[in-house]
């Protein structure tokens, strides 16, 4: 299974805000940071915060920060929550595959698709960015995305 770029970008952000150590950062720092376009950035920055992951702030002193749940909260959930509840292939596009009324792979790839989010549900955000990768994501050197 290979997730969206939008969650990937999100995820990306959110480690990164978890080592900013309380000092918020823009969206075009962190942007430039994990190397991912700022327009691209500001509208999974506006998904993070309507979940409750990150609060932002406008006007001098303000910029992005996890909130408690984006810290703590489950990594599964928050997937799930980013990539939503699409099946792994289209049985249902258009056209509709015609074994979609007798096939078994669907069911396979849906228990295959329940054990990855399974597999990330024990995790958080904090998690992810104990030694080594807290560290890499501080020397992140700003530069611009392409």
């Amino acid at each position: 299974m290979r997730l969206t770029k939008s969650t990937d970008m999100a995820l990306r952000i959110l480690m990164r805000l978890a080592v900013a150590d309380g000092d918020e950062s823009t969206t075009r720092e962190v942007a430039e940071a994990v190397a991912v376009p700022y327009t691209h950035a500001a509208k999974v920055v506006t998904r993070l915060r309507h979940l409750g992951v990150i609060e932002a702030r406008r006007g001098r002193g303000g910029g992005l920060s996890l909130t408690q749940v984006g810290r703590t909260g489950s990594l599964g959930r928050l997937v799930r929550q980013l990539e939503g509840q699409g099946d792994v292939v289209g049985c249902e596009d258009d056209p509709p595959c015609p074994l979609r009324s007798a096939c078994r792979l669907r069911s396979a790839l849906r228990g295959a698709q329940d054990a990855f989010f399974a597999a990330l549900d024990p995790l958080t955000i904090e998690e992810l960015v104990a030694a080594p990768t807290g560290p890499v994501l501080l020397g992140l050197p700003l530069r611009s995305p392409s």
